[in-house]
Parts: structure tokens; C-alpha cells; sequence
């Protein structure tokens, strides 16, 4: 029993794998308990997926294709849209599921369904734009290309939204005429099953499964030779590991990893707006555990002080841990005892290295709170590049302020990480903000505003930071493959 009485309708009811249209009990028999961060207590059972059931899963999927890919864009998108509009209709069931097995704020999930809907919807009327382009040979040529779906495609999501992601990830490829296998994060994997005891038969039978496993299920789906494609919202270490194993049949790859995002704040930035950025940046809300996260804050020297006296003070105002399923809370908890000790790791070595910590660094003392992997949100200030905290990815609630005298010093620290995936410009001058949205090494930048993503936007990093687009019109494209016709309409 977790602390409090689960509504009716929050559960899924099966606890099997879903593929081919039906559930499936895992063939070695395998299953696990979810346990709910927060508490410590487990919340239900979930499948193992092992190399057998993914393997069943995969050619389900692929005998499925053949159909799939002959049915209209209009077919396809208002298969979608139905989608959307059930996963609408149990928003807030499905965000007190993903709060008790994610531990994130529960009034704060309850966007996730709406936004992987929005998502649905988005994709539904992108699907008749699919198209190719005819190309001038002279006469007596008729050149053209058609973009053509893969195939099966899979897809490994990640457990700060694992609702969110399974939902929106699948919107892209099914609308171009793709069939799909997602696998939930083995950390929260209930949602999905719930996902697809919603959604599931709203498809041909085939056209969406789910699995939930672990390392075993996700090295298994890189590896099969009827997955055309292979996609990964992770951690930079895992992405390496998928990229290296579909290498093997030269899968391509769709990677959104890890981030070490920069914040700048130039000296004309409006101080009000700027500090309640940095704040929101940081996506304490998540307790950190967001590839997004503006972790690394650089103040320049003229407004430093008094911006980190500013933040100082709302940090622990706005963000403080309590329990996921109560509406009040503002701040959850981290995922895992392994994540939490990785926490008290940096915040150790931060210290031994002479950072200063400016609130937090330790764990809430408040005794409802007592089992769960909380952590109170951090900030550390006088930090130096070389310290551990300014240049690895924490994944929790540890905030690294800067700061900057020079500009041309400034971008060379800040493009000095291995990863490149969103950063935030905070200034009142346009010609200060356009040069610096173009000296930043990232793939995606915010000007005076933080965190926020956008349909339409493509969003996704440089360097380590991942490879491919997604949330936009290239995302489509990325699961289509162009094939050229050449006519020859006169004789030689």
C-alpha cells in the first residue's frame, strides 16, 4: 500500500506487454515491483521484457507495416486525433500515476498529457505535408522523389516524463507511416501500460506496442535487424551504447541526451524577469532531473551579488520537496537512491573544490518526507571551469553560479562542455542578444525567457548533446526515406 487511497482508474489494469494488438505476459515470466520514490513503497508489479518478447513485439510490428504504410495521411491523423482526445480526457488520472511513479509534483504533470495530446494533434495535420519534389533532367525526363515510411521503429523513453514522451514520441512516425515499439524507462514504467490499455486499440492491431524491461528489452530492440530506426531520450552514455550497437546494421539514430546549459545575464537584463528565470530555469520542479536544466548561471560582475542574493532568497521560497500526489507541492523528489547518492556526490565535491554553497546541499528533514529520495534545491556559487560541478551533467537540483567580467572569456567557458543542448540569453539590447544567441554552441536558445518548449520549434542539442530534431516538421521527415524515379518519356 502506498500512503494514501489510489482513485479508481489510475492503475493500469494489466500488467503484461502489449503488442500485435493484445497483451502478453513476458515468456521468461519476469516481473518487478514499481516502487514510488517518494515513499519507498511499492505501487504495483510491472513485466520484464527480455530479448524473446522484444523479438515477438518487433515482428509484430512488422507485419503490421505492410498495411499501415497504404493507409491515407487522413486516415492515419484522424487515427491520431482520437488519440489525443482520449489521453485529454484522463489527463489528471494519468498525472497522479506518473507523480506516485516518477516522484514529480502532480499539478505540475498534469500538462504532460495535454502537451503529448497537443502533440498528437500537431503530427495528425503535418501528415499530408510528407512530400517530395520533382527535379529538371530535360526533355524527355520526368524526375521526382517520394518520401517513403522505414519501417519499425523504436523508440527508448526516459523516466522524468515517461507519459509525455511515450505518448507525444509516437506521433511523428506513426504519421508517416511508420509502425512503432516503445519501451518505458525501467524506473517508471506504469503510465505506459496505462497508455496503452488507452490508446492501444484506437490503432490496427501491430501499429503500437509497448514494452516495459530493462537493459536486456532496450539492448535487444538496438540490436534487432527489423527495427529501422532506433531512438533515445537518455543520458549521454547510454545514447554512445545505442548509437554503438545500431552501428552494427547501420540503424540511424535519433538522440536527445544530457545537457550542461548555460544561463548568461548581461548587465542591462531586467533583474525582476531575470531572477525568476534563473529560478525556473533550473526546473526544480523536477528536482532537477531535466536534460533542459539552465544549471550553469553566469552573472556578469556588475549585477552578480545582488541577482544571487535575489535567487538565494526565492529558491527555497518557491521550491520546496514534499510529496508528488499533494497539490501544494512545488518541488518532488529525485527518482532513485542511485540518483540521490549521485547528488550528494557533486555536492561534496563541489565543497572539497571551494565552491560555495549558497542554500541547500543536504536532504529535507522533514519526517513525511523521511523515506523518499528527496533533495533540497541547491545553489553553489564561486565556481571555476575546472571544478566537477561546472562540467558534468548532475541530473538533480544543483545549481553552479558564474561570475564573468569579459565577454570573449565568457563564451569560451561556456562552449568549453561536451554538450550543447539549450541555452538562455538575458539582456534588453537586441544587438546583444543576437550576437550572443550566435556565439552560444547550442541547439536550442531562449532570449529573456527559459524552460518552455514550443510545436513546431525543433528542439534537440549539438556535440554530446544528441543528433536529429524532434517537436517540429523535421521530426516528421526523420522517419521517411527518399527514393528517387526517373521516367524516360521518349525513346533514346
Amino acid at each position: 500500500m502506498v500512503d494514501f487511497t489510489i482513485p479508481p482508474g489510475v492503475l493500469p489494469d494489466h500488467r503484461d506487454l502489449y503488442y500485435g494488438g493484445a497483451w502478453h505476459a513476458p515468456l521468461a515470466g519476469r516481473y518487478a515491483d514499481s516502487v514510488a520514490p517518494a515513499t519507498g513503497v511499492a505501487i504495483a508489479a510491472a513485466p520484464i521484457a527480455e530479448a524473446e518478447d522484444v523479438d515477438a513485439a518487433v515482428r509484430a510490428a512488422h507485419a503490421a507495416f505492410k498495411a499501415w504504410r497504404r493507409t491515407t495521411p487522413a486516415e492515419r491523423g484522424a487515427l491520431l486525433r482520437k488519440a489525443a482526445d482520449v489521453l485529454r480526457q484522463h489527463a489528471d488520472a494519468l498525472a497522479l500515476l506518473d507523480a506516485l511513479d516518477t516522484g514529480n509534483p502532480v499539478t505540475m504533470l498534469a500538462g504532460d498529457a495535454r502537451f503529448a495530446a497537443g502533440g498528437l494533434d500537431y503530427f495528425a495535420g503535418l501528415a499530408p505535408g510528407i512530400k517530395g519534389e520533382t527535379i529538371p533532367m530535360g526533355d524527355g525526363n520526368l524526375n521526382y522523389t517520394v518520401r517513403e515510411p522505414m519501417g519499425v521503429i523504436a523508440r527508448i523513453v526516459a523516466y522524468n516524463h515517461p507519459l509525455m514522451f511515450a505518448a507525444m514520441r509516437i506521433a511523428a512516425p506513426l504519421a508517416a507511416g511508420n509502425t512503432v515499439v516503445v519501451k518505458a524507462p525501467d524506473q517508471a514504467p506504469l503510465s505506459l501500460l496505462r497508455l496503452a490499455e488507452l490508446i492501444g486499440s484506437i490503432f490496427p492491431p501491430g501499429v503500437v506496442n509497448f514494452l516495459a524491461g530493462g537493459r536486456a528489452c532496450g539492448e535487444a530492440l538496438t540490436a534487432h535487424p527489423l527495427v529501422r530506426k532506433i531512438t533515445l531520450i537518455g543520458g549521454v552514455p547510454t545514447g554512445k551504447a545505442v548509437m554503438r550497437s545500431a552501428s552494427d546494421s547501420l540503424k540511424p539514430v535519433l538522440l536527445e541526451l544530457g545537457g550542461k546549459n548555460a544561463l548568461i545575464a548581461y548587465p542591462d537584463a531586467d533583474i525582476d524577469a531575470l531572477v525568476k528565470g534563473i529560478v525556473q530555469g533550473m526546473n526544480f520542479t523536477w528536482a532537477g532531473q531535466s536534460c533542459g536544466s539552465t544549471s550553469r548561471v553566469f552573472l556578469h560582475a556588475s549585477i552578480h551579488d545582488r541577482v544571487l542574493d535575489a535567487v538565494a532568497a526565492l529558491v527555497p521560497e518557491r521550491h520546496k520537496p514534499g510529496l508528488p500526489t499533494d497539490p501544494a507541492t512545488t518541488m518532488g523528489s529525485l527518482i532513485s537512491a542511485a540518483q540521490l547518492e549521485k547528488v550528494q556526490g557533486f555536492v561534496r565535491s563541489a565543497l572539497d573544490e571551494g565552491a560555495r554553497l549558497v542554500c541547500g546541499g543536504k536532504q529535507p528533514t522533514d519526517p513525511a518526507l523521511a523515506r523518499g529520495f528527496f533533495f533540497e534545491a541547491t545553489v553553489f556559487a564561486d565556481m571555476r571551469p575546472d571544478m566537477r560541478l561546472a562540467r558534468e551533467e548532475v541530473f538533480g537540483p544543483i545549481m553552479s553560479v558564474f561570475r564573468w567580467h569579459d565577454e570573449d572569456a565568457l563564451f569560451d567557458q561556456v562552449n568549453a562542455v561536451d554538450y550543447g543542448l539549450t541555452g538562455s540569453i538575458w539582456t534588453r539590447d537586441l544587438v546583444t542578444a543576437h550576437r550572443a544567441a550566435a556565439r552560444i554552441e547550442t541547439g536550442y536558445v531562449w532570449i529573456n525567457n527559459t524552460s518552455q518548449h514550443f510545436l513546431g520549434a525543433p528542439f534537440g542539442g549539438v556535440k554530446q548533446s544528441g543528433i536529429g530534431r524532434e517537436e517540429c516538421f523535421e521530426e516528421l521527415l526523420e522517419f521517411t526515406q527518399v527514393k528517387n524515379i526517373n521516367v524516360k518519356l521518349s525513346a533514346a
